[in-house]
């Protein structure tokens, strides 16, 4: 690590802890809660309270009621009031810093343990607002806490890239006709050309469909995204399936091998699989309450 990365990294902890400070002294009422996500209250969760790797550099805490507890951080309300929030969510480079740290908080517990990630952005006004929905939700919390026990969350991306596909093939004029004109010849190419693009998007639905009869058996359920443009798919091509599956963990080869096998072998049509992630995609919580939210996908 050179000198420059040093310093950096002592100026970035230095601002987190001046942050937390800040924090400490404000009132209450000019106070927000932070949710990250929710799971059991049996001490596995226990050794992240205290952790400054919140949002903004916050310490995350536990918030306990009806035998589940809320990962959190106390927060200012200037910064994540409804209006702040608003502008940061519409504001590219302070989306991605919230969601890396609220990402790391959810898979520093998944890592321990099964836990319900809560959408991106969702603040409470105060703790009694927490407990409230810990308290509402805990026959639905716990049940979804059990079904999801021992699984992790991978995704499958369908990707069509028409510049890596074969051209459609180019019809010799019939025997005895004239020369073919400019314009019908450009007319001629582009037909062609239009022919071989819906012939690569029905091959790249088959290949969503083969896969997905593929992992049937493996997966315990799915769910389909919107596909993901431009910056936010951050790949070549186009995105035409962006599915997520619910995997046993120990079978997580088993499915990488099953989509590899199903999705192989049609140029100009890419798979990916991504992942292990903590099961956003599977685990719903009520928030009501929130000032904030939005789907970290």
């Amino acid at each position: 690590m050179s000198t420059t990365d040093r310093t950096d990294n002592r100026t970035e902890a230095t601002a987190h802890v001046r942050a937390r400070d800040r924090t400490r002294d404000q009132p209450q009422s000019q106070m927000r809660v932070y949710v990250y996500g929710i799971g059991r209250d049996d001490g596995t969760l226990a050794p992240l309270a205290g952790a400054g790797g919140g949002v903004d550099g916050h310490d995350v805490r536990l918030v306990a009621e009806g035998g589940l507890v809320a990962l959190v951080s106390d927060v200012p309300a200037a910064a994540f009031g409804e209006e702040p929030l608003r502008r940061r969510l519409d504001h590219l480079p302070g989306l991605e810093e919230l969601a890396r740290a609220h990402h790391a908080v959810v898979d520093a517990a998944f890592a321990r343990t099964a836990v319900l990630p809560l959408r991106l952005a969702t603040v409470y006004s105060d703790v009694e607002g927490v407990t409230g929905m810990l308290l509402a939700h805990r026959g639905g919390f716990t049940d979804m806490l059990t079904w999801l026990d021992g699984h992790i969350e991978l995704g499958v991306k369908v990707f069509v890239d028409p510049a890596a596909s074969p051209p459609a093939p180019e019809h010799r004029a019939a025997h005895g006709s004239g020369p073919t004109s400019p314009g019908r010849a450009y007319l001629q190419q582009r037909r062609r050309q239009r022919r071989g693009t819906e012939d690569l998007y029905r091959a790249a639905e088959e290949v969503r469909g083969q896969v997905t009869r593929a992992v049937l058996e493996t997966a315990r359920a799915s769910v389909a995204h919107r596909t993901q443009q431009g910056e936010l798919s951050g790949e070549r091509g186009m995105n035409v399936a962006n599915h997520a599956y619910l995997v046993p963990a120990n079978a997580e080869a088993r499915f990488r091998a099953e989509v590899e096998a199903a999705g192989s072998g049609v140029a100009g049509v890419r798979v990916e699989v991504t992942g292990p992630w903590a099961p956003y995609s599977f685990a719903s919580p009520v928030t009501e309450g929130g000032e904030g939210g939005t789907a970290p996908r």
